[in-house]
């Protein structure tokens, strides 16, 4: 084995480890129970790490660990058979003591509205958006094409939107910060890809 064997092993462990809050936050847009986007975030690393030999170096090591997400939320999905509806999410916000229960509200608002979202819209806002990856990447996570992406993208902000400003969730201009903020990004983001 080479001397940059070892280097190369440290770097993606050092990236693995970077990646691990976003797998948290992707986990948890997918299947907004904490406990269980805790396994599933936890069996992606692990899963990464056991097959890290299969990783090609220079590749975007986030778009390759979404997609063993990814793959594990939706096979353990189809081998569910019964499931209790049962928030715990929701409960452990209720029962925490907010610094300011206004912006509690209003940002569950927002997250109210994400989950309305249909799913593929949701995974698709929450990779291009929060993981900042690009559409050809997110294409290749969810199998279909670029356009497609990008549909399901603007489909999703604009029916954030419609939820949040004329829809049955009425937030406050606080609440509207985080939705700017994620429209912000996306504008970014696209005029970044543009330039490339």
């Amino acid at each position: 084995m080479s001397q940059t064997a070892p280097a190369t092993q440290d770097k993606f462990e050092r990236e693995l480890l970077a990646a691990v809050p976003f797998m948290r936050a992707f986990a948890r847009s997918l299947c907004r129970d904490p406990e269980q986007a805790e396994d599933i975030a936890q069996e992606t690393i692990l899963k990464a790490w056991q097959c890290r030999g299969q990783f090609q170096p220079g590749t975007n090591l986030r778009a390759w660990l979404s997609t063993i997400l990814r793959n594990r939320y939706y096979s353990g999905q189809r081998r569910l058979k019964w499931r209790a509806e049962f928030d715990a999410e929701a409960i452990e916000r209720t029962l925490m003591a907010p610094d300011d229960p206004a912006m509690n509200v209003e940002l569950e608002d927002v997250r109210r509205a994400l989950a309305m979202l249909p799913a593929f819209q949701r995974e698709a806002l929450i990779l291009v958006g929060a993981g900042g990856m690009s559409y050809e990447e997110v294409a290749n996570i969810v199998g279909c094409p670029v356009g497609t992406v990008k549909s399901r993208v603007r489909r999703a902000r604009d029916e954030l939107e419609a939820i949040l400003f004329h829809g049955r969730t009425k937030p406050t201009t606080a609440a509207a910060e985080p939705l700017a903020a994620i429209v912000a990004d996306f504008d970014r983001l696209r005029a970044g890809q543009r330039a490339a």
